[in-house]
């Protein structure tokens, strides 16, 4: 009868590079879904949420959905029915008016927006105050925004909302107000 030699193989510990190999298998994951991954996120993929700022639709958002070629990146569009919630954060989005039109008020100033518009939110140091109305309540507005996440994690910021969407608080939500979310949420 053959000699049988079974080998057992272990996971590396700190000693033996486990952090070279832990930035290998990430790199690798990394890679995998820039190959991989979708590159057409359908208009059906996702579904309409209803939080604190509003209506949302999600495009691309590291960390609900790691299905996508792109990462690093959250691309979202807001229904603006009568207004989103007010709130605090890096800045540095960029914002295009897909219909409707409105304003957004940004540290006290009144900048009014129309579809086909670009709406460029600052960097500033402690964030900055904002919040999106619609100028006809009765017509929608909306706007996508993309925001590269490497950008606001280097600010080491976070967000805070100051007020609730009223869609959100008529669905009978408790409010999110003054509670300190990770930045975009």
């Amino acid at each position: 009868m053959a000699e049988r030699t079974r080998t057992r193989e272990r996971e590396p510990d700190v000693a033996d590079g486990a952090g070279y190999w832990m930035g290998q298998r990430r790199s690798a994951a990394r890679i995998k879904r820039s190959l991989e991954g979708k590159l057409l996120v359908r208009s059906d993929d996702r579904k309409w949420e209803l939080g604190p700022m509003g209506r949302m639709y999600r495009f691309i958002y590291e960390g609900l959905f790691d299905d996508t070629a792109l990462h690093d990146w959250w691309v979202f569009m807001q229904d603006i029915r009568v207004h989103s919630g007010a709130h605090t954060h890096p800045g540095g989005l960029i914002i295009y008016v897909l219909e409707g039109a409105g304003h957004t008020v940004v540290d006290g100033v009144r900048h009014e927006w129309k579809k086909g518009d670009l709406l460029l939110l600052p960097i500033k140091p402690g964030g900055v105050e904002h919040q999106h109305f619609n100028k006809e309540p009765d017509k929608p507005a909306r706007w996508v925004a993309f925001i590269y996440l490497p950008f606001w994690d280097g600010l080491a910021s976070k967000s805070e909302l100051k007020e609730d969407s009223p869609l959100y608080r008529a669905a009978g939500k408790r409010s999110a107000v003054g509670r300190s979310t990770p930045a975009g949420d």
